[in-house]
């Protein structure tokens, strides 16, 4: 097989690598960084979420689950741009600041209702059908909002510094996907 295309060529994507939704043109995307970005973001998603379930009893909580899974959309960003973020997020980012401030507040001051400490934690027992007892702590829930904050805080930040970058490249006459 001949291929004549330059050297910087032959590795550009020709089709939509990131799923779902859009991508930005062709000469500004690499191969291998979308391949790398499709196997890494959804295991460093799950990631986020072992950090978070652990939390209570081993390193990790709701903070370093939100930065594991902010690096993960700002990988995603690197590789898409503000179109393949935007496919991944509908909602937006202040939004999801407002959901996690909510729940985290909402959990610290339950206990003020039920006449104890705020931020009282107590555990909680269920059982699950095929899976038995799964017990866990109340404070699970915070860590669950401060997760839901920080990830809304990373993709502020890419919302806002995504869109100086893409003007940049605006105003300098290159193609912003």
């Amino acid at each position: 097989m001949n291929d004549d295309r330059p050297f910087d060529e032959w590795d550009r994507p020709t089709h939509g690598w990131m799923l779902p939704g859009t991508v930005r043109e062709g000469h500004d995307r690499t191969l291998l960084l979308e391949v790398a970005t499709r196997t890494l973001f959804p295991t460093m998603l799950v990631f986020s979420l072992y950090l978070l379930l652990v939390g209570h009893y081993s390193p990790g909580g709701g903070f370093s689950g939100g930065l594991v899974a902010g690096l993960a959309f700002v990988l995603r960003y690197t590789a898409g741009g503000s179109v393949g973020l935007g496919a991944v997020f509908a909602v937006r980012p202040p939004a999801i600041i407002g959901t996690g401030l909510a729940i985290s507040v909402c959990t610290a001051l339950v206990p003020l209702v039920l006449g104890v400490q705020v931020l009282t934690s107590a555990k909680l027992q269920v059982e699950l059908p095929l899976i038995g007892v799964v017990s866990t702590q109340t404070s699970l829930l915070l860590d669950v909002g401060v997760y839901v904050l920080i990830v809304g805080v990373v993709l502020d930040l890419l919302r806002s510094l995504g869109s100086g970058i893409d003007r940049d490249m605006h105003d300098a006459g290159e193609v912003v996907g």
